[in-house]
């Protein structure tokens, strides 16, 4: 049976672009948070290019989230919630489904991975902002929320419904960490009947 929490509908190429530029720079040559080194970065396209020629760009993302997802996991998995790397099975699924469109838009992709290979500036919220995946209103909110007491979560206030704000406000809701230090952003979800 279908959730309805999820009859929302996301625009999951805009999820694939926030996944992109976190997985990016949470990367070991930028804020230190996932054990990747630059594998959305210009070495990982060489290193990937020859293997795979036309898709290596989605192997590169395939495998920094791979390990993004099993570090925030290993930090803070909240029971009940879900996290810009973990959302409701159902969710998952989808986005996994658009993998194949996407592959067969590779041309169309490939001047957002060049984007990614050399990011400018130190600032999550810049990085999200110069892509237009973050507004002024988003980084207000963002800049209220607060690390938990153990400094490894950025809850979101409330229940909330998966829609675009929530992915949005999950992803940049990682700035709230420090480099070598992330903070899992998490939110509970509204219960429908």
């Amino acid at each position: 049976m279908n959730d309805p929490r999820l009859e929302v509908g996301l625009d999951f190429d805009r999820l694939f672009r926030l996944r992109l530029v976190l997985a990016r720079f949470g990367e070991m040559d930028r804020a230190k948070w996932w054990n990747t080194q630059g594998l959305l970065g210009p070495r990982g396209a060489v290193v990937l290019r020859r293997g795979f020629p036309r898709t290596h760009d989605f192997a590169r993302a395939r495998a920094v989230f791979a390990v993004a997802r099993s570090r925030c996991n290993e930090l803070f998995s909240p029971p009940g919630c879900i996290t810009l790397w973990d959302l409701p099975a159902e969710t998952e699924e989808t986005f996994e489904e658009h993998w194949q469109e996407w592959l067969d838009q590779t041309e169309e992709w490939s001047p957002f991975f060049e984007g990614l290979a050399e990011p400018s500036g130190d600032d999550l919220l810049t990085a999200l902002a110069e892509r237009q995946l973050i507004t002024d209103t988003h980084r207000d909110s963002i800049s209220k929320l607060r690390r938990s007491a153990e400094g490894r979560a950025v809850p979101l206030p409330g229940t909330l419904e998966l829609n675009d704000e929530t992915i949005t406000l999950l992803a940049g809701g990682f700035a709230r960490g420090e480099p070598g230090q992330p903070a899992v952003p998490y939110a509970r979800l509204e219960e429908t009947a």
